[in-house]
């Protein structure tokens, strides 16, 4: 009787055990799914091409998708330039970069993927007025200055100049690159150190104005570049893997600000001013961002961005800047896959202050 009586109490104890085991293993993957639904977004304050971002924060974007799937976000005001280190730490899931200055990190192993294109055309290449370089092919034994070799800049421009017939890579190159802060490249060109720069808006926009440059190319007016995203934003793969519906908010939330950026530029410009995340002196500065953003095409895109990327990836095969052996189809459905919940596009009416899904 006694040992049944142990016997008894020994199973009841393992059940117990047990139940508490479970209990304790249940609170730790609520607590796990209660820390990966805050998705942590990318801004930078002063970056007038970001404007997506931050009229997706002004207007309330983000707070409405993020809300209707019972997530949370929080923003990381940070530099774009550190990108692979956010990422790669995880201090960053979601941000918004240049194509062209994202791809070779990528292939280098940097595990984002593009979510959807956000705006074309902010990338321009100067020579000073009077100079022997009045066109692109007048570039073959010149330097150029960029702010970066692994900006989107130099990447644009071995594509465009390899379609051309340039050897862009090696000893042998055609060109060569010099690197200065982005600033102080009209300034540079304007003393003769260098025979042309590329740019990016504002810089751009303002050195037009300023100096006497003859614009050699504008990838906003180009054939082939006019219809490809020199920006795009990315969610990390972890993110996708672990919580798609948090990547695919994202993705939404600055879809819509991107439409609203391109129905109502000035209105934009004047909301970045407002809320600190533009400096201005006075009006007319509202009205230069206002021209600069509405000079870009800010229509989001799934599609158009997708081939944007392949594109540059062919290219960027051909001139020796990624390696030859990677896949293409398989790299693609990586790197710009098709995320459940994310529209081809949104379109806003000023009129009627609403959004248009469009798949």
């Amino acid at each position: 009787m006694k040992k049944g009586k142990a016997l008894i109490s020994i199973i009841l104890c393992l059940v117990l055990t047990m139940s508490m085991l479970v209990g304790c293993q249940g609170k730790g993957s609520a607590k796990a799914e209660g820390e990966k639904q805050v998705v942590k977004i990318l801004n930078n304050k002063e970056s007038l091409c970001l404007a997506p971002v931050h009229i997706a924060i002004i207007n309330g974007y983000f707070d409405e998708e993020f809300a209707a799937i019972g997530q949370k976000y929080e923003i990381v005001n940070s530099n774009i330039d550190t990108v692979t280190e956010q990422i790669t730490s995880g201090e960053i899931n979601a941000g918004y970069g240049l194509t062209g200055t994202l791809m070779q990190p990528i292939s280098n192993g940097l595990a984002i993927s593009f979510v959807t294109g956000l705006h074309r055309g902010c990338t321009k290449f100067y020579s000073k007025n009077g100079s022997s370089v009045k066109s692109l092919e007048d570039l073959k034994g010149k330097t150029i200055g960029v702010a970066s070799l692994s900006d989107s800049a130099p990447i644009q421009l071995k594509r465009k100049l390899f379609s051309l017939g340039f050897n862009v890579n090696g000893a042998d190159a055609d060109i060569q690159f010099v690197t200065y802060a982005m600033t102080d490249l009209p300034t540079a060109l304007d003393n003769g150190a260098v025979d042309a720069i590329g740019i990016h808006d504002p810089v751009a926009y303002n050195a037009e104005k300023n100096y006497d440059f003859i614009k050699i190319l504008d990838i906003g007016e180009d054939e082939v570049f006019s219809q490809e995203y020199c920006c795009q934003a990315y969610v990390s793969q972890e993110l996708i893997e672990n919580n798609p519906e948090g990547a695919a908010a994202y993705a939404r939330g600055i879809q819509k600000a991107a439409a609203f950026v391109q129905a109502l530029p000035e209105e934009a410009a004047r909301l970045q001013v407002e809320n600190g995340y533009m400096p201005s002196e006075s009006d007319e500065d509202i009205v230069r961002y206002g021209e600069i953003l509405a000079s870009l095409n800010y229509e989001p895109s799934v599609t158009l961005g997708r081939e944007t990327f392949t594109a540059s990836f062919k290219d960027l095969q051909k001139t020796g800047d990624l390696d030859p052996n990677l896949n293409l189809d398989d790299f693609t459905k990586k790197v710009f896959p098709d995320l459940e919940g994310v529209p081809e596009t949104f379109v806003y009416d000023p009129n009627t202050k609403e959004f248009k899904e469009q798949s």
